[in-house]
């Protein structure tokens, strides 16, 4: 059904020259950039308010590294926008049946991709499952949400889904392998599963971002806290191994760039780029406080005295950067193959 983006891993995107007539974006001032299942009690819905000021998920085995509030929230309805876009206006890439039954979404956020695939997919019955309960009351019949830890056994149905589905599971699972192992259980015979991701490893093409630069060591302490909170970013980049270690078929892996700024020439690459520099400026509190804190041991004044040059260089259209968003999807043996 879904075909993979026009863009390949070895394209390199063209730099636009010319930055007088790039579009203005409001978001670049930094002055504007500030200020198994369970009953759901009141402290799990209103969370703990923690590092930085930010409202944390209180339910789960382990903490997950980003915060629950409104602010975390709109940032990820932007990145649902911005994702789409990235991929060609594709939701997934797996090759899905005209009409599948039931669909899983792992660590679905504010549920708006669950949302869309219902209203997709009438067909289907579309779960989303999250540690946070961020997701709204007024949805499609056919869809709905759990609060749940996903790295717990599962209470759903074994060999019950046509499709299993993550995205930016970013400071939140510890364990791949047995996630993937407990899709494989849970999906039937001919679903599919897919996981996308950033990687947080920062890439550029023509050697533009200095070694001694604060966002090359934005992303080298990105990398560093990560794996000492136990969830390296880099996971994404050892999805495909795992997925055929566990017995999935079909395994494919896209690898698509995502800029860090409007350097592009391409207008659509640049408007990815505006997007994700507003992701940056207006969230890296977000995205690090607690990373940076109970992983590295900064302090709030640290975190944010570091990320005032993070944030010029951010917006420095000389530094070509991009983030790599790898796309990973596989197929349980068995059943019949979707047509493409």
């Amino acid at each position: 059904m879904s075909q993979a983006p026009a863009q390949s891993p070895g394209d390199v995107i063209q730099v636009d020259e010319n930055a007088s007539q790039d579009f203005e974006d409001e978001a670049n001032d930094t002055a504007s950039v500030g200020s198994s299942l369970t009953s759901v009690t009141s402290s799990i819905l209103k969370g703990k308010v923690e590092e930085g000021g930010r409202t944390y998920a209180v339910y789960g085995k382990e903490e997950y590294g980003l915060p629950m509030d409104e602010q975390e929230l709109d940032r990820i309805d932007m990145c649902h926008a911005k994702y789409y876009a990235l991929l060609n206006k594709k939701r997934f890439l797996a090759p899905l049946p005209k009409n599948p039954q039931k669909i899983l979404d792992l660590g679905c956020g504010t549920g708006i991709w669950c949302i869309d695939m219902a209203d997709e997919f009438p067909s289907a019955q579309v779960i989303g499952s999250d540690i946070a309960p961020t997701q709204p009351g007024w949805v499609p019949p056919n869809c709905r949400f759990e609060l749940d830890d996903i790295e717990e056994p599962w209470t759903w149905k074994e060999n019950s889904f046509d499709f299993i589905f993550s995205r930016d599971l970013i400071a939140s699972v510890r364990n791949f392998p047995k996630l993937i192992d407990q899709c494989y259980t849970h999906l039937k015979p001919g679903g599919y599963v897919e996981f996308q991701c950033v990687t947080g490893i920062l890439q550029s093409d023509d050697d533009t971002v200095p070694k001694d630069s604060a966002l090359r060591k934005f992303s080298d302490s990105l990398k560093s806290s990560c794996d000492k909170y136990g969830t390296p970013i880099d996971d994404p980049t050892r999805w495909k191994g795992w997925f055929e270690d566990c017995g999935f078929e079909d395994v494919t892996q896209q690898i698509v760039k995502l800029p860090c700024n409007t350097w592009p020439k391409d207008k659509r690459m640049k408007l990815l780029g505006a997007w994700e520099m507003e992701n940056l400026l207006s969230n890296l509190e977000g995205m690090v406080m607690r990373l940076f804190q109970r992983a590295l041991g900064w302090t709030d004044q640290e975190v944010t005295v570091f990320l005032v040059d993070v944030r010029k260089d951010i917006k420095n259209r000389n530094i070509h950067a991009y983030w790599p968003y790898y796309v990973v999807s596989g197929r349980k043996p068995g059943g019949q193959p979707a047509a493409v």
